[in-house]
């Protein structure tokens, strides 16, 4: 007769991270309660090796980790010596996930990826009243649970596990913490230069949200691979061991003294700090397949939208081509887009920044059938000195088979993870044969080829396509090159400069309709680029390598040599200090009327033309590209 199997035993441990070389302690007992009796084994799920296997008895065990053993993601599985009950397809209470940091930060990797604990401890046990938090309108549901009780695995999906095992198999070293590591992580991050969201990281605090923010403002990049990011807020008490999350602002006491710091959706009021603001993107405009809908995620793919973009580079694709098919759901984000141009652009109404890229969209409005119909965008753009990528999908690592999703997955981790220096500048759409570029009341200008059509477009990130200004009545004058000042200069309005074929200095209204140009003087003979700033204007002549200046406000006062213009083919203005282009890259000097000599300000594409606005250097490139740069 063979023996009575006996429930699994319960585990669990105070914490979800250590250091290499330092301990953790686990308490356990039998199913039923008792002293445990049996073995554990630790495995590195990466890998999916088996780190240690030991005896245990009594209610308590303590792993020192050694200091060889790498930065990953664990699992201490305790067992009973007596035969179990089979595993439990999900909540397994016997299971403690843990995390290795890294006793020094980034000794070996400068990508950090975070693993998203208290996703998975809100949905342990879900639907039993007073053990988790879901779901989310059943009234027995519970607003605080602990971090330390046993369970608070990944659920049966596994949504991060494939891109962790994808990242040592595609040579990526990376290094790991707890989700709950970024609560107050500011110290640990300042060490990496990317930080990596994995697969469903739906709960956040103030404390991580404002960690990573400062992060990436400071220099640090986050690329999400990942969906449903950042939804609910949560709070950390009881020194950090209890996640609070009420989901419900009338329920929750701190809605009455800190409403910042309500347990609702970030979006929702009184919180009113939409997600998308760090991410670039929103389950509000999301999608969703729940149940037995999920079989519908292998279905759809995403359709390119800006195929020049450095994140496409190397996948052959081209705008409207469909790519990553599975990779979409269970959860998607999206940002709320406006396709009145002919190209997607967000228009920022949802929390979405303003220098947002959409790089590629999928309608799923027709999972509203499966749960929640709606969209994904993927996208990029930046926070302060940092950038932020989101695939915008849960799914996002099963789909990494597909060699499109392979290479956009390296694009990522390259350009924002890697040691190697990489380009500061970045495509934002076509620069099709432009002679002159200026920036002029919140829209960017250009010459076409033939040097008399006036174009213009929004100067985003996005490859906003140009368009051209009605010309107003008369022949339309050749143009050479444009300018245009940062601010007003009293008695003269914001205008358009430009230099025509005849050496003349013309105005212009910056407005996309028709409007004259208007002479304002003359100009050094040859003149090919022209700048103004400080009420003084900026001429080079290229036959002698001169740089001129004037007055603004006195056209009839003549033009002074300043001295060489360092082979200087295009000019700008940005934060009160002159840009130019020339064979040796990038320059720059003060706008003083001495004789200071241009500064090389580092490598830049060879560009026809170079304007400035919002604190960015925009250039139309010879391979037709327009480019942004931030400043030097």
């Amino acid at each position: 007769m063979s023996a009575r199997r006996v429930a699994r035993p319960l585990a669990r441990a105070e914490t979800t991270s250590c250091v290499q070389g330092g301990s953790m302690r686990f308490g356990m007992s039998t199913g039923d309660g008792g002293p445990l009796t049996g073995h554990v084994v630790v495995t590195d799920v990466v890998t999916e090796r088996p780190m240690t296997r030991v005896p245990v008895h009594g209610t308590g065990w303590t792993l020192d980790v050694p200091p060889h053993w790498p930065s990953s993601l664990y699992v201490a599985s305790f067992h009973d010596d007596r035969p179990e009950t089979p595993a439990p397809e999900r909540d397994a209470e016997h299971e403690v996930w843990f995390v290795v940091r890294a006793a020094r930060p980034a000794a070996t990797s400068s990508v950090l990826v975070s693993i998203p604990f208290t996703t998975w401890r809100a949905y342990h046990r879900a639907g039993q009243p007073g053990r988790s938090i879901y779901y989310a309108e059943e009234p027995g549901r519970a607003a605080r649970v602990s971090l330390s009780d046993p369970g608070g695995g990944p659920p049966p999906e596994r949504w991060e596990e494939p891109l962790l095992r994808w990242l040592p198999e595609a040579g990526y070293p990376v290094e790991f913490c707890s989700g709950l590591d970024l609560h107050n992580g500011d110290e640990l991050l300042s060490s990496y230069r990317l930080l990596v969201i994995n697969g469903h990281d739906e709960y956040w605090s103030a404390e991580m949200r404002d960690s990573v923010e400062t992060f990436v403002r400071k220099g640090g990049n986050l690329a999400v691979f990942a969906g449903n990011t950042a939804w609910w807020q949560i709070r950390l008490e009881d020194g950090g061991r209890t996640m609070v999350c009420h989901r419900d602002a009338s329920t929750d006491p701190v809605s009455a003294v800190d409403p910042r710091r309500t347990t609702v959706e970030w979006s929702s009021s009184p919180v009113d700090r939409p997600e998308n603001s760090m991410t670039g993107v929103s389950f509000r405009n999301g999608a969703g397949a729940w149940g037995e809908g999920m079989a519908v995620i292998g279905r759809d793919s995403y359709t390119v939208r800006f195929a020049g973009h450095w994140v496409f580079e190397g996948t052959g694709l081209r705008d409207g081509d469909a790519f990553a098919r599975g990779a979409l759901g269970y959860e998607t984000d999206a940002a709320e887009l406006d396709w009145s141009a002919g190209v997607p652009r967000a228009t920022g109404r949802d929390g979405t920044p303003r220098s947002f890229a959409v790089l590629a969209t999928a309608d799923l409005r027709h999972w509203r059938a499966y749960g929640q119909g709606g969209w994904a965008t993927m996208g990029v753009f930046r926070m302060g000195a940092g950038t932020v990528f989101n695939a915008a999908t849960i799914n996002w690592g099963r789909a990494l088979p597909d060699p499109v999703v392979d290479r956009i997955t390296r694009n990522v981790l390259d350009r924002l993870g890697g040691t190697s220096p990489r380009p500061s500048w970045h495509t934002v759409g076509p620069a099709p044969r432009l002679r002159a570029l200026a920036a002029c009341e919140g829209l960017l200008f250009a010459v076409a080829e033939d040097g008399r059509t006036l174009l213009h477009r929004e100067p985003s990130d996005q490859n906003m396509p140009w368009a051209a200004c009605p010309p107003a009545p008369g022949p339309a004058p050749e143009i050479r090159c444009l300018a245009a000042p940062r601010e007003a200069c009293n008695p003269v309005p914001l205008a358009l400069l430009a230099v025509g074929a005849d050496d003349q200095l013309l105005t212009r209204a910056p407005v996309p309709g028709p409007a004259p140009w208007i002479p304002a003087g003359r100009v050094p003979a040859g003149t090919s680029a022209l700048a103004m700033c400080d009420n003084t204007l900026f001429a080079v002549t290229p036959h002698d390598d001169t740089l001129h200046h004037r007055p603004a406000l006195h056209p009839e006062a003549p033009w002074a040599v300043l001295g060489p213009a360092g082979k200087a083919a295009a000019l700008t203005v940005l934060n009160a200090r002159l840009y130019a282009v020339g064979p040796d890259g990038l320059l720059t000097r003060p706008p003083v009327t001495a004789d200071v000599p241009f500064a090389l300000g580092g490598p830049f594409p060879a560009a026809r033309a170079l304007a400035s606005y919002a604190g960015r250097l925009l250039a139309a490139t010879f391979d037709d590209l327009l480019v942004s740069h931030p400043p030097v």
